[in-house]
């Protein structure tokens, strides 16, 4: 697990390989991530957008933005949290994930959360040793 935490939010991040959805033949590595997301501030936050940037193990980079995460803009009551599952894919058998998201409290200041830098591992990758 990945944890850090930006203006007294904590954000936990899980990632697991699914073989089952995966085809290393056709270059198809698939992952699921679990978000948890506590709210240790005085005052609710809303988590209003989010940016990825997905780098697999050959350094090819992808990125994103988005309003909310999966479909929802969370309000996350203080002292309360949020969890979610997404996923995401890769060329390649290994990569890393970074990100932030755009929250704002209940008084209407915006902020940034940033997202632990996760590694995204599969048993497909193939380790030397010089």
């Amino acid at each position: 697990m990945y944890q850090k935490i930006t203006h007294n939010v904590s954000i936990t991040v899980e990632p697991i390989f699914l073989k089952e959805g995966s085809k290393p033949e056709e270059d198809v590595f698939l992952w699921a991530y679990y978000i948890k997301i506590e709210n240790n501030q005085k005052n609710a936050v809303c988590l209003k957008g989010r940016y990825w940037r997905i780098t697999d193990s050959m350094g090819h980079t992808q990125e994103t933005r988005g309003e909310g995460v999966v479909g929802e803009q969370p309000l996350i009551p203080a002292g309360g949290n949020y969890e979610y599952a997404s996923g995401t894919t890769l060329a390649r058998p290994s990569g890393m994930m970074v990100g932030h998201y755009e929250m704002e409290d209940d008084k209407g200041k915006a902020f940034t959360v940033d997202v632990p830098a996760f590694s995204l591992d599969s048993p497909y990758q193939k380790i030397s040793w010089h």
